[in-house]
Parts: C-alpha cells; structure tokens; sequence
C-alpha cells in the first residue's frame, strides 16, 4: 500500500513534461543573468553597458579587450561591482537551495535557515571568530567556526523540538528554532558587549554586508558552498521520496534518517559559507523556495535548481535596492529582504495555520 503510495506520489510528477522542467531551469539562469546585468551596469557611476559587456567578454580566454574603459571605469567594474555581483549571486543562491533543502528534510514549510537556528549559529560562531582572532588568521577560520555553529544549532533545535513528547511536528521545531535562535543571539549580544572595541564590526556584519565584497570572498567561499550544493543536488529525487512520508519512504528501500542527516549537514554548511562572507541576511531561504513552488510545482528536481537560480538574482536586486535607494548612502541588504520577508513569512504562517 505505501509503495504504491509513493510510486503514485512520483508518477504524479512525471505528468510534468521533461521539457517544461528544462524551460523552467532555463527561464531561471536567463533571470540570474539579467539580475546580473542590471547589477554590474547600474551604479553612482555611469559605465556604458557596451563597454561593460565589451570588458567583461575581454575577461575570457581568446577574446580581446575592445572597450577602451578609463582606469577608473576598470577598476569600478571589475574590482567592485563584479565581485560583489557574483557575491550576491552565490549568497542568494545558497540561502534559497539551503532553505528548500531545510523543508524537504524535515517536510516543514516554515524551515529556513533562520527559523532553525542554523544563521543565528553560524553568526555566534563568526562573531567569536572576529572578537577573538587576529585579522588575517580569523578570515581563514571564520567559515569553519560558522559551519560548526550552524550545525550545533540546527542539531540543537531538533532535538529541543522532541523532546517533552512534543514529537516532530510543525509547530515544535519552529518553537524549538525560534528559542535556539534567541539564546544563541543572547549569547552573541554578550560577547559583543564583552569585546566592545569589535561592536561596530559585529553589528554592520550582523545587518548584512556585501558592500566589502571582494574577489578574496568569492574564494573564500566558493569551495563550501560548492560541495553544499552538490550534495543537496545529489539528493533531489530522494527528498521528493521523502516529501510522502517516513513511513512510505522506508518501504521502497529509502532510509529517511540517514537521508536528513546528510542534507542537513549539507544546507549547514552551505549556509555557514554564506554567513561568513555576508553577514545575517534573512528571509531568503524562506521567500524564493516558496515562489519557486507557486510558480513550477513542488518536485525538488524543479525546485532545488530554480532555487539556486532565483536566490542569486533575488539577493543581487536586494543589493541594488539597497545602495540605490538613498543613494549615495548605503541600506544594509539585511534589512531591504527583511522587507519583502516580514510581510511574506506572515502570509505563509497565515495559509499554513491549518498543518501547525
């Protein structure tokens, strides 16, 4: 009975024609590339968008270098704006595929990598890393601390959210995350106060940042994400499995704990590089996943990939709201997807109150 439950459960899915999915996953990269577009060519300074495109097409191999850009003009689009694009590209990215695989694992549509504790874990793990170590040997040592916080975290809120025979529902990990999250934040708070000649860069660091974004970022968090990624891709067909049920999952061969084991450990990480390189940036795991779903049904072989795509170009137009909007001042990224999640976590809370 539960095999044929899920073999009807996935051959539901196979209705969807191969070649919609292949147009969604295009349709999502042509996104991603013009988030980009707009991102590097527009700015406090005027570049002409022929002589972007012309720069960054000499940065391949074999193509020369036809746009004549003033030093200037090179060293704003390819030492600024082009890092902190492809920055934003890979936070977005990595937050949102981090969420989807949040809420397949644990088959909760409120998961993400805030409301489980996983940033705020990764942020107490960084925070301690720029209190505490020297400059250069800290930027090396932030992302393992950060990965260790997140995944202590999440580990944490798990079992908080089963213990007392509250069992493993909706409601209790969201709880449980929301407490790990304000302890782990309480904690933060100390040693900041603790070591008050670092406030100021904990506290720009905590509202999110890619205004420092630089190509040593990019590397710094390239490997980590990159192995995240490709594990929770790896794991697409078994988390439609387990979108049915542990039970079902089970009895076609499908070991459901060992399966949430790996992709949680997989998004933690994924989300600790994120967090190391951009600061606390909220929302985004919880926003895209779920547009992604409203828009190209909910298997993750869709929606793990159209993630990583919308999340980039999602976060790079949060970035040029934010240093756009009072230009020339800067609003922190933190807080303009604070503005599209507050008002969204509310109506997903309000269309879930049902399963909670």
């Amino acid at each position: 009975m539960a095999v044929a439950s899920v073999r009807e459960h996935l051959g539901a899915d196979r209705v969807r024609p191969a070649r919609l999915r292949i147009g969604w996953v295009a349709g999502g990269i042509a996104f991603l590339f013009a988030a980009v577009a707009l991102g590097v060519f527009i700015g406090p300074v005027g570049i002409s968008p022929v002589q972007a495109l012309r720069r960054l097409a000499g940065l391949l191999p074999f193509i020369e270098d036809t746009s004549n850009l003033s030093a200037q003009h090179e060293a704003i689009l390819v030492q600024l704006r082009l890092p902190r694009v492809v920055l934003a590209a890979m936070v977005g990215g990595t937050l949102a595929i981090s969420g989807a695989a949040y809420q397949g694992a644990f088959r909760n549509p409120l998961a993400d990598p805030y409301l489980l504790g996983a940033a705020a874990g990764a942020g107490l793990g960084a925070t301690i890393v720029i209190a505490y170590t020297s400059a250069g040997f800290g930027s090396d040592l932030m992302p393992i601390a950060a990965f260790v916080g997140a995944l202590a975290a999440v580990a944490l809120a798990y079992a908080v959210g089963r213990a007392g025979g509250m069992g493993r529902t909706v409601t209790s990990l969201v709880l449980a995350g929301i407490a790990i999250t304000s302890f782990l934040t309480a904690i933060q708070t100390y040693v900041q106060q603790r070591e008050s000649q670092t406030l100021r860069e904990v506290y720009g660091w905590i509202l999110g940042r890619l205004t420092t974004a630089g190509w040593s970022d990019v590397v710094l968090a390239l490997p980590y994400m990159t192995v995240g990624i490709a594990v929770i891709l790896s794991h697409r067909r078994l988390l439609d499995v387990l979108s049915v049920g542990d039970e079902e999952a089970t009895s076609v061969g499908v070991r459901a704990a060992r399966v949430r084991l790996i992709v949680v450990i997989a998004a933690s990480l994924a989300t600790a590089a994120a967090v190391a390189v951009s600061g606390l940036i909220g929302f985004v795991g919880l926003i895209v996943p779920h547009v992604v779903r409203l828009v190209a049904g909910s298997s993750y072989r869709v929606v793990l990939p159209l993630s990583l795509a919308f999340g980039g170009a999602f976060l790079i137009l949060c970035d040029l709201l934010g240093r756009t909007m009072i230009s020339p001042a800067e609003l922190p990224i933190g807080v303009v997807t604070a503005f599209f999640g507050a008002p969204f976590f509310a109506l997903i809370l309000h269309t879930s109150r049902k399963t909670l």
